[in-house]
């Protein structure tokens, strides 16, 4: 099951803020909350009010608050890791460990009374998950989630969070990365450059970036920051979870049949794939008595959606599109583009992914 989430810092905001903003979320299909324990300072006793309120309201919502929090809080907050009562009176679904103990007692977490999820700091790829799974925890009960990264150039490459995944995928943990609002204004720390996982997505359209994780095989989706605006959260509820959506744009005078083709068929790339283009041939064989006239045989530039006309035979009606620039042989018609932010997502898609095309004016 795939998730959308936010984040809500309630020694950063005012509580009718946050209340406001869980709704709306709702609204969309949010299901997950993350917040923040690491900061304790000031008066205790009243930020732990003021997170039990906000929780509550979250929890009537149906939402799942994960808190983060480390080993210096349970010094603080006097809370031992045999005894989780304190984060089950709390309201919490989870804890997030920012950072960890030993394994041993990550492990021993896991088996709380409460059956509270031990969520565990993806974004390092050393053995610590595997010496958690040395000490034999339940694992149900435990889950994986990558940092954000406020300061500019210092979030995760690609590369580098493609092996920290595997090394949490492996074990089939549920797993959840973070894209930020261009909207939000705050998060816990003073520094505001935007809060994403993948360096990469620091400037990118927010679903854009939700597209790309839900790609890479991550779980769960969060906005980072406060507060990502209704819009986000609607392209955000929006999204298919469980394949690549990809956004184009037609030409403005494609015929019917071609504009079905685009956005009423469940595409997937050839088995034997190109590197020029991604061939979706299933159309070609549904409409394979239809006349396809050629109307716009232009060149065909990397991101074009071309379909074949019927002076290409039997390959009349396969839509392809364009992995790099490709001179047209006169036969093909390009019938639209997908949109410039999303074509580099192109380059990852497999033989025999399953994707759809959706337009946008």
């Amino acid at each position: 099951m795939r998730e959308l989430g936010i984040s809500i810092y309630p020694g950063h905001s005012k509580i009718e803020e946050d209340k406001e903003y869980i709704k709306l979320a709702a609204k969309y299909g949010f299901t997950r909350i993350f917040t923040c324990l690491l900061s304790v300072e000031g008066d205790k006793e009243k930020i732990i009010e003021n997170f039990k309120e906000t929780i509550n309201y979250a929890n009537s919502f149906g939402f799942k608050v994960v808190a983060d929090i480390n080993p210096k809080v349970f010094t603080e907050l006097n809370i031992s890791y045999n005894d989780l009562s304190f984060f089950k009176e709390l309201g919490v679904y989870g804890i997030r460990l920012d950072n960890g103990f030993t394994g041993n007692e990550e492990s021993l977490m896991s088996y709380n009374e409460y059956n509270l999820k031990i969520e565990i700091n993806m974004s390092n790829s050393t053995r610590y998950l595997d010496t958690i799974m040395d000490y034999k925890p339940n694992k149900y009960n435990l889950l994986g989630c990558h940092n954000f990264y406020p300061h500019l150039y210092t979030g995760l490459g690609r590369e580098y969070f493609r092996v920290c995944n595997q090394n949490f995928m492996k074990y089939g943990l549920v797993t959840s990365a973070f894209v930020n609002s261009q909207n939000a204004t705050f998060g816990p720390w003073p520094v505001k450059e935007g809060m994403c996982t993948l360096e990469e997505h620091r400037d990118m359209p927010i679903e854009v970036a939700a597209k790309d994780l839900f790609k890479e095989g991550i779980n769960t989706v969060i906005i980072s920051n406060c507060y990502a605006s209704e819009e986000e959260l609607k392209k955000l509820g929006e999204l298919r979870r469980d394949l690549l959506d990809l956004s184009v744009i037609l030409v403005d005078n494609i015929p019917a049949i071609e504009k079905e083709i685009v956005l009423n068929t469940l595409h997937y790339n050839r088995g034997d794939v190109s590197d020029l283009v991604i061939r979706s041939s299933q159309p070609r064989v549904k409409y394979k008595d239809h006349h396809f006239q050629l109307f716009n045989p232009v060149d065909i530039k990397r991101g074009d959606i071309i379909i074949d006309s019927s002076l290409y035979g039997t390959y009349a009606g396969e839509l392809q599109i364009a992995k790099k620039d490709i001179k047209n042989t006169g036969k093909t018609n390009v019938v639209g583009r997908v949109r410039e932010e999303e074509i580099y997502l192109l380059d990852s898609i497999a033989p025999w992914e399953k994707f759809i095309l959706k337009e946008i004016k």
